[in-house]
């Protein structure tokens, strides 16, 4: 049985020093302390006393995870919205996360991406330019209501 402490208290600990270095969301940590082989109950203990302890917080995980995709990787809603539901977080937590993105940001980022993706396609038909850039930018996340709300600007250079 002391063993069996022990392990938990292990589980625990490295828990902890993971989500000082870094966000976590409860999920993600379940996953791993899962390894352990630990027992469910404890499993809920364990991310219990971390999300009391501040080491857990999914709502700010969800806008540290939308803010570093929207910063770095210049992905849309749809997609981070997408991602964020297969860590496991409720639809209100997603909200959440997704309402810090700056209106105005967003829609220079789209615009901008849909430019760049412009200069790169060969074919002069409008069309066919058109359908590649709504085809890039919807994989990259971004709403099909808006991405044609904003064709006009990237078409009329």
């Amino acid at each position: 049985m002391e063993n069996h402490d022990q392990q938990i208290e292990q589980a625990y600990s490295k828990m902890a020093q993971l989500c000082s270095r870094s966000e976590q969301c409860s999920a993600d940590i379940r996953k791993k302390i899962l390894t352990y082989e630990i027992v469910d109950e404890i499993v809920d203990e364990i991310i219990e006393k971390l999300i009391a302890e501040k080491y857990i917080d999914d709502e700010r995980f969800a806008r540290a995870y939308v803010n570093d995709k929207f910063k770095f990787n210049k992905w849309g809603r749809v997609k981070m919205r997408f991602y964020l539901r297969q860590k496991g977080l409720s639809d209100a937590t997603i909200e959440k996360g997704l309402e810090k993105i700056d209106e105005e940001k967003y829609i220079k980022v789209l615009v901008k991406t849909m430019k760049d993706k412009a200069k790169t396609i060969k074919k002069k038909d409008k069309f066919t330019k058109m359908g590649q850039i709504i085809r890039y930018t919807q994989g990259r996340g971004f709403e099909p209501e808006l991405i044609h709300r904003h064709m006009n600007e990237v078409l009329d250079q």
